[in-house]
C-alpha cells in the first residue's frame, strides 16, 4: 500500500456542493487577487519601495500556499476520490510547510520595515536600501526552503503501518507524525525546536515592533500625523491579525473543546481565507495602491486609443 486517504470533511456529506463550490471560489479569488497585486506593484513605479517589495514576496507565497492543498482538496469534494499517493502527500508537505515558514518570515520582515519607518523615519532610506531588502527576502526564501526539506526528509522514512487516514484536509505534519508506526520521539522534539526558531521568534519580534510602533505614535502631538503614521502600518496589521489569530486558536485550545471537523475548519480559515482577503487588506483602504490602479489603466486607455 503507497496511497493515503485524506478524510477532509468527510462529515459533511450533503455540504459538499456548498464546499466544493466555496472552496473554487476561495481558491480562484486567491489566485486572481494575488497576481493582480503583484502585477502592479511590478508595473508601477510609485510602488516600488520596501513595503510593496515585500507585499509583491508575500502575494507570490499565498498562491503556492494555497496552491499546495486547495486543489487537491476540491478534487476530493467532486470525485470523492480521497486518496492520495505518498509521493503526492510529501510533495504537499513539502511546499505547504514551505510557503507556510515563508508567509510569517515575509510578514516579519515587514513589521520591521515598518518599524524602521515609524521609528527611524530619517534613517529610513539609508537602512531600508535595496541591498538589504533582497538579502532580507532571500533569507526568508532561502530558510523556508531548508527547513521544509529537513522536515519533509524526516517524515518520508517514517513507517506507516497501523493506519494511512489522515483526519485532516491536507497531508498536515502534525497529523502524519501522529499516524505513524515508528518511534516520532527525536522529530517532536525538532519539530517544537523548529515551532520556536520559525514560528515564536518571528511572531515575537512582530509584536515587539508593534508594541515600538504604537509607543512612537502615541508620542507624535500632531493628530493628523499621527493618524497618517498608523495608517500606513493597517493593512500589514491586519493581515498579521488574520494569520496569526486562526492559528493560535488551533494550537492553544485544549483538544477536547472541539471536534476534528471543527479543527478543520478553523484550519481552513488561515490556509485558504486569510491568503484571499490579503489582496482585498492591501488594496481596498491603500491609497497608493488604488493610484496605481488608476495610473495602469489610464495608461492603457491612452495606449489604445493612440493604437486607433
Amino acid at each position: 500500500m503507497t496511497d493515503f486517504y485524506i478524510l477532509a470533511f468527510s462529515n459533511f456529506k450533503t455540504e459538499q456542493i456548498i464546499l466544493s463550490v466555496g472552496i473554487m471560489i476561495m481558491y480562484s479569488l486567491t489566485i486572481v487577487g494575488n497576481l493582480v497585486i503583484s502585477m502592479i506593484i511590478s508595473l508601477v513605479p510609485n510602488l516600488h519601495t520596501p513595503m510593496y517589495f515585500f507585499l509583491c514576496n508575500l502575494s507570490v507565497v499565498d498562491v503556492i500556499y494555497v496552491s499546495s492543498s486547495l486543489p487537491k482538496l476540491l478534487s476530493i469534494t467532486i470525485t470523492q476520490d480521497n486518496r492520495i499517493s505518498f509521493a503526492g502527500c510529501i510533495s504537499q508537505l513539502y511546499f505547504f510547510t514551505f510557503s507556510a515558514a515563508c508567509d510569517i518570515l515575509v510578514l516579519t520582515s515587514m513589521a520591521g520595515d515598518r518599524y524602521v519607518a515609524i521609528c527611524k523615519p530619517l534613517q529610513y532610506t539609508l537602512i531600508m536600501n535595496r541591498r538589504v531588502c533582497g538579502t532580507m527576502s532571500t533569507l526568508c526564501w532561502i530558510v523556508s526552503a531548508v527547513n521544509s526539506l529537513m522536515l519533509t526528509l524526516l517524515t518520508s522514512v517514517l513507517e506507516f503501518c497501523h493506519s494511512r487516514e489522515i483526519s485532516h484536509f491536507f497531508c498536515d505534519l502534525k497529523t502524519m507524525i501522529a499516524l505513524s508506526s515508528s518511534d516520532t520521539t527525536s522529530r517532536k522534539i525538532f519539530i517544537m525546536i523548529e515551532d520556536i526558531i520559525i514560528a515564536f521568534i518571528p511572531f515575537s519580534l512582530t509584536v515587539a515592533s508593534y508594541v515600538q510602533i504604537i509607543s512612537t505614535i502615541l508620542k507624535i502631538r500632531s493628530s493628523e500625523t499621527r493618524f497618517k503614521a498608523f495608517s500606513s502600518c493597517t493593512s500589514h496589521l491586519t493581515a498579521v491579525i488574520l494569520f496569526y489569530g486562526p492559528i493560535l486558536i488551533v494550537y492553544m485550545k485544549p483538544e477536547s473543546e472541539y471536534s476534528k471537523e471543527q479543527d478543520n475548519l478553523i484550519s481552513l480559515l488561515y490556509v485558504a481565507v486569510v491568503p484571499m482577503l490579503n489582496p482585498f487588506v492591501y488594496s481596498l483602504r491603500n491609497k497608493d495602491v488604488l493610484d496605481g490602479v488608476r495610473k495602469l489603466t489610464t495608461s492603457q486607455q491612452s495606449d489604445s486609443r493612440n493604437y486607433f
